[in-house]
């Protein structure tokens, strides 16, 4: 039977992660990453305390003074220890490795703000059970993961039971991860988001439908495009990171098309008007 760590006071909402065998498997994980260590929300120190075996240079963001405080006299100088809500924090823009037992409660505004901060190429978190499966696109993907699977890459690792916790929560957790990768670039990211969002919230009875009334895509090009890249896909959260990239792609070379055709023909028509002032 795994053995379990000190059980800290249930404080904002967060379920404290005790089983040393999931505690193991995380810090495996970021020991095959590279460079200095943040971690978020470090709690009682579970995952802090054998981070620092690591030896590289760890920060651990921590909102309570209590537990801040309590972690400072228990590591001394083997962690720098930040006492601010994350959600506030700007991350380093040099290269480091995130690590963290998410509170469930703030999952989604943390992982919002993570996505966009500047600098890591690597994260390891324990989240709830369902927010992991839908990040790593099992069972279908959610919004936020399609909108950002161009630059980031989620995949699940394991399912941690709630009596890993104390106290034990009422659900399950997961482990991910997320790295960086460029399947687009960057400056594309706020329109491809809005197109994400647009095929996501469309309507239609049928994937084809929504596709075409969300893009710049015909029913019958949409059709033939599903038939080729996505054929068993019936809903937008079916669709793959490489189906999200290839119909951005074709959605985008559509559109550069018609404003090209619609800048022509207005040069046509200006020439035309010249014309007739000139007679």
């Amino acid at each position: 039977m795994p053995r379990t760590s000190s059980i800290g006071r249930h404080e904002n909402g967060q379920n404290f992660l005790v089983n040393t065998a999931v505690i193991d498997r995380i810090i495996a994980q970021v020991a095959a990453t590279d460079g200095p260590i943040l971690e978020i929300g470090p709690g009682g120190g579970a995952l802090t305390a054998p981070l620092t075996r690591l030896n590289r240079p760890i920060t651990a963001v921590e909102v309570d003074s209590h537990r801040a405080r309590a972690l400072v006299r228990r590591l001394g100088g083997g962690a720098r220890i930040i006492e601010r809500d994350y959600l506030r924090y700007q991350h380093p823009s040099t290269p480091h490795a995130v690590v963290s037992s998410v509170p469930f409660h703030l999952t989604t505004a943390i992982l919002r703000k993570l996505l966009r901060e500047p600098g890591w190429n690597h994260a390891t978190l324990l989240v709830q059970w369902e927010v992991a499966r839908r990040r790593a696109g099992v069972g279908g993907a959610s919004l936020l993961t399609a909108q950002w699977w161009p630059w980031y890459d989620f995949s699940l690792l394991e399912r941690v039971p709630a009596h890993a916790f104390r106290p034990m929560p009422s659900v399950d957790g997961g482990v991910i991860t997320i790295s960086r990768r460029m399947l687009l670039p960057v400056a594309e990211r706020n329109d491809y988001q809005r197109f994400v969002q647009a095929v996501f919230t469309g309507r239609g009875r049928s994937l084809a439908q929504i596709v075409a009334g969300a893009t710049t895509l015909s029913r019958r090009e949409a059709d033939a495009w599903l038939a080729s890249a996505a054929p068993k896909a019936r809903l937008p959260k079916q669709l793959s990171a490489a189906n999200w990239v290839s119909l951005w792609s074709e959605h985008s070379a559509r559109s550069a098309s018609h404003r090209a055709r619609g800048s022509r023909q207005t040069v046509r028509r200006g020439a035309g008007a010249s014309q007739r002032v000139s007679r």
